[in-house]
């Protein structure tokens, strides 16, 4: 893969963009049991925390999805990257479950204007043939933000430092992490090429653009909608399934949450760089039928070992499906709102796919508890989604990315 040195900056920034802001969000889902027993509530209480952070996001994409498609991809990626590190750390000071949840919601909208702003300035910014392991390599940013919340919460939650031991509230300060990379974006990351020479083009409405592709928005949307409950219902509650079903103490979990995300790091990657030789469609289908038989030792297993290798070949196919995505949505997108469009579908999918943290707390509670029947069914319905819904998609692989 030959790239410039701006081409590897632009591509690093995107990337730690997506990582960071995916350490903020995981680092709540180590959190929920201890959070709820503060406060005072049960679990699916604080698991709306996980719904409204999603919901929220397609907010944040709408609004920074038209501010990059205004402004340029770069200013529009470093003011959400402060704004989202802001709102992370504020909830370390929330004095009640309800403001907790308010600044949950303000931070999903900055999340939400990340990905699409990321993959956008990177997509833009490098050659065609270098476009699926570079979707690989950014939707990698997400597991890897996985896997560092599940390190500093084996490292540091509940430690004693002196007097002083680390809570819920102190782990929420790390949010602070991502607004140093504003400073790398500010110093060395160029502007998308393709966003400065569409300046001299008048771009159409907004509305008049998804008009247009009106089907294939729409299309988009659902797509996104089943890739959503494909992450967030294998990732979000696995660890408090891991914590209330199997009591297992907090470095067990963290380890087997690290393993998962090498999985699922090797499963982007892997899937990202095939589907330039397969096809975008291809890649994700295989990706998608490799978890149906990986259910049961991932959900159903009683030893920690086996759980984490279920939990492996899982995120191996979760993570390889999403490594396809950047690319794909990009390709498809129309050029004039590629900032927008991209995100929108993104996070519309994500908002129609929100309430699954909720929804999989309250299955488990009305079976006894049964987190591993909740994780399944989810799974596995969500996977067969997606072979079926994904055949129908269009496969632009290799196409020029133009901004007008």
């Amino acid at each position: 893969m030959n790239l410039t040195g701006d081409q590897k900056k632009t591509v690093a920034a995107a990337f730690l963009g997506w990582m960071l802001d995916a350490f903020d969000f995981f680092l709540l889902t180590f959190l929920l049991k201890d959070i709820a027993k503060e406060f005072g509530v049960e679990i699916s209480a604080v698991a709306y925390a996980l719904f409204l952070t999603l919901a929220m996001r397609f907010v944040g994409a709408f609004i920074f999805g038209r501010l990059g498609d205004r402004w340029g991809r770069k200013p529009a990626l470093m003011l959400d990257i402060l704004l989202f590190s802001i709102f992370g750390a504020l909830a370390a000071f929330s004095p009640n479950l309800i403001v907790f949840l308010i600044l949950r919601a303000l931070f999903g909208i900055a999340m939400g204007g990340e990905w699409g702003l990321g993959s956008s300035l990177a997509m833009e910014s490098i050659p065609p043939q270098a476009r699926g392991m570079v979707s690989g390599i950014l939707q990698c940013g997400y597991p890897t933000g996985f896997l560092l919340a599940a390190v500093a919460n084996g490292l540091l939650f509940g430690r004693t430092f002196g007097d002083y031991t680390v809570g819920w509230r102190a782990m929420f300060l790390l949010s602070v992490l991502p607004a140093f990379v504003v400073l790398f974006i500010r110093s060395g990351v160029p502007e998308s090429p393709a966003f400065e020479a569409s300046k001299a083009h008048a771009k159409p409405p907004l509305w008049a653009t998804i008009s247009d592709h009106k089907g294939l928005v729409i299309y988009m949307v659902v797509l996104m909608m089943c890739f959503n409950l494909f992450s967030h219902g294998t990732q979000d509650l696995y660890p408090t399934f891991l914590q209330k079903q199997h009591n297992f103490d907090p470095a067990t979990v963290s380890w087997i949450v690290i393993v998962a995300n090498l999985g699922a790091i090797a499963g982007g990657l892997t899937f990202g760089h095939f589907s330039e030789k397969i096809g975008r469609v291809n890649a994700i289908t295989i990706a998608a039928i490799i978890a149906l038989p990986a259910i049961y030792l991932w959900a159903f297993s009683a030893t920690p070992v086996l759980l984490a290798i279920g939990a492996f070949i899982m995120q191996v196919a979760v993570q390889g499906a999403w490594g396809v995505i950047p690319a794909h949505l990009n390709e498809l997108a129309p050029g004039a709102a590629r900032a927008t469009v991209p995100a929108f579908v993104y996070q519309a999918g994500n908002f129609l796919a929100s309430y699954n943290g909720p929804l999989q707390a309250q299955i488990a509670e009305a079976n006894g508890g049964n987190y591993a029947f909740a994780l399944a069914l989810v799974a596995g319905v969500v996977a067969v989604a997606i072979i079926v819904c994904i055949r129908f998609s269009p496969e632009r692989r290799g196409e020029i990315l133009k901004a007008h």
